[in-house]
C-alpha cells in the first residue's frame, strides 16, 4: 500500500459502514424520483428528495428538454463566455431576474458553481467574508477559494454576527454571505436582523435561495420575498435542482454586479454552458410554479401535516420551518443504522453527519414535496418510529 492510500485508511469511515452492512449511499433509482421510487426491485417512499414542488417527472418539464434537445441539440461545446450562449440561457435569465426581484441574472452550469465561482469574484484582500457557521459547502468552498479575510459568526446568531462586524475595517467591503434556508436544519436565516445589520456597518448582503425558491414567499419567489426585504438583499442565488425540477444555477443583482460576474467568475467562464434540455426544463419549471399556486399550497399542506406528526410521535425536530425536517439522532453510528433500518421498511431518508453538521447533531433528514399525500406521510411516520424505537432513540 502506498503512502497515499495509507493515510486514506486511517480516515475511510465510508469502508467501517460497508464492512457493517449499513452503508447509506449511492443507491440506485431505477426510474423518474417522484414520491415513490423503484430502488432494489421494490418500491420505496421518497422522502430524501429537494424536488420540493414535484416536478421532476412532470410530462410538460420533459416534453420542454425533449424540444430544446431537438432545437438545439445535446450540448454548446462551449462555455457561455464563447459559443455557449443560447437565446434560450438568456430568455430563463430574463424571468429569473424578473422573478426574484432583481435587475439581471447570470445562468451557471451547477448551483455549486454558482457559490464557488460568485462569492471569490466579489471581493479581494483588503475586503471582508462573513458567513453563518452552518452555511452550504458551496459557500464555504467559495470562500475558501477567495483572498479576502474571513469571519464566521454562530449559527443565526445575531449578537455575534455584529461582533464579526465590529472586527472590520468600516471602509472595506463586508460581504456577509446566508443560506435562506439553512439545508440539513430547515430553519430560516434571521433576514430582518442582517438587514439591520447591513445599515448599521454599510454591509452587502447576498442570500443563498436553493431550498427557499419554489417553497416561501409569493409563487415561490423565496425567503427574501417572504420577508419582504428582496430590495434590502443584494445578491440572490438559486438552483434548479430542487424546485425547478432540473440541474443549474443562477445569481441575480443589479446591472454593475452581474456585468462584472459575467466576465469575472470563473466557473462561469470556464465552464461548459447549461444543455439545452437543463435549461428549458428549468424554464418550464418555473411558468407552472407562477401559474399553479395550488402546488405551492400543498406543498405547505403537507409539510403542516408531517410536523405536526413528528411533534406528536415525539422526533426531536429542532427549529425547523420548513419543508426540511430534521430528526435528531446524535449519534453516527446510530444515525446510518436508522437509515438502514427505515430504508428495509421502505421508507429513503438522508443521514447527515459531519462534515455537514456538528458530531453531536448528527440526524436524518426528511423532506416534503407537493404531491406527497397524507396517507404516504403517515406510513412514513410509522415505519420511522419503529426504526427509531429499535435503537432506542425514541
Amino acid at each position: 500500500m502506498g503512502l497515499l492510500q495509507e493515510k486514506l485508511a486511517k480516515y475511510d469511515l465510508p469502508q467501517k459502514f460497508m464492512a457493517q452492512g449499513v452503508y447509506p449511499y449511492f443507491r440506485e433509482i431505477e426510474g423518474k424520483q417522484g414520491t415513490e421510487v423503484e430502488m432494489g426491485g421494490h418500491e420505496v417512499l421518497m422522502f430524501g428528495s429537494n424536488a420540493y414542488t414535484g416536478l421532476t417527472g412532470d410530462e410538460r418539464v420533459i416534453e420542454a428538454g425533449v424540444k430544446a434537445m431537438h432545437k438545439y441539440g445535446s450540448g454548446c461545446a462551449g462555455s457561455r463566455f464563447l459559443n455557449g450562449t443560447l437565446d434560450l440561457h438568456v430568455q430563463l435569465e430574463k424571468e429569473l431576474a424578473a422573478f426574484v426581484g432583481k435587475d439581471e441574472a447570470l445562468c451557471f452550469s451547477t448551483g455549486f458553481t454558482v457559490n464557488s465561482g460568485v462569492i471569490p469574484a466579489l471581493t479581494d484582500r483588503n475586503d471582508y467574508i462573513i458567513c453563518d457557521d452552518r452555511d452550504h459547502a458551496s459557500i464555504v468552498d467559495g470562500r475558501r477559494l477567495s483572498f479576502s479575510q474571513q469571519l464566521k459568526y454562530k449559527h443565526n446568531d445575531m449578537a455575534d454576527l455584529e461582533k464579526q462586524l465590529q472586527k472590520c475595517n468600516p471602509d472595506s467591503v463586508k460581504l456577509i454571505i446566508v443560506d435562506g434556508v439553512f439545508s440539513m436544519e430547515g430553519d430560516l436565516a434571521n433576514l430582518p436582523e442582517i438587514v439591520r445589520l447591513k445599515h448599521k456597518y454599510n454591509a452587502t448582503i447576498m442570500v443563498d435561495e436553493a431550498h427557499g425558491l419554489g417553497v416561501f414567499g409569493k409563487q415561490g419567489r423565496g425567503v427574501c420575498d417572504h420577508f419582504g426585504l428582496t430590495h434590502e438583499v443584494d445578491l440572490i442565488m438559486g438552483t434548479f435542482s430542487k424546485s425547478l425540477a432540473s440541474i443549474g444555477g443562477f445569481i441575480a443583482a443589479d446591472s454593475s454586479i452581474i456585468n462584472w460576474l459575467r466576465h469575472n467568475a470563473r466557473t462561469y467562464i470556464f465552464s461548459a454552458s447549461n444543455t439545452p434540455a437543463a435549461t428549458a426544463s428549468a424554464l418550464e419549471a418555473l411558468h407552472i410554479i407562477q401559474n399553479e399556486p395550488e402546488r405551492l399550497e400543498a406543498l405547505w399542506e403537507a409539510t403542516n401535516y408531517a410536523l405536526k406528526r413528528f411533534r406528536e410521535a415525539g422526533f426531536e425536530i429542532g427549529a425547523t420551518e420548513s419543508p426540511i425536517i430534521p430528526l435528531y439522532v446524535r449519534d453516527t453510528e446510530k444515525t446510518f443504522m436508522v437509515t438502514k433500518l427505515a430504508f428495509d421498511e421502505g421508507v429513503f431518508i438522508n443521514p447527515v453527519i459531519p462534515p455537514a453538521c456538528a458530531p453531536q447533531d448528527t440526524l436524518v433528514r426528511v423532506a416534503l414535496m407537493a404531491t406527497h399525500t397524507k396517507d404516504q406521510i403517515d406510513r412514513a411516520v410509522e415505519k420511522l418510529v419503529k426504526a427509531f424505537k429499535a435503537l432506542d432513540i425514541l
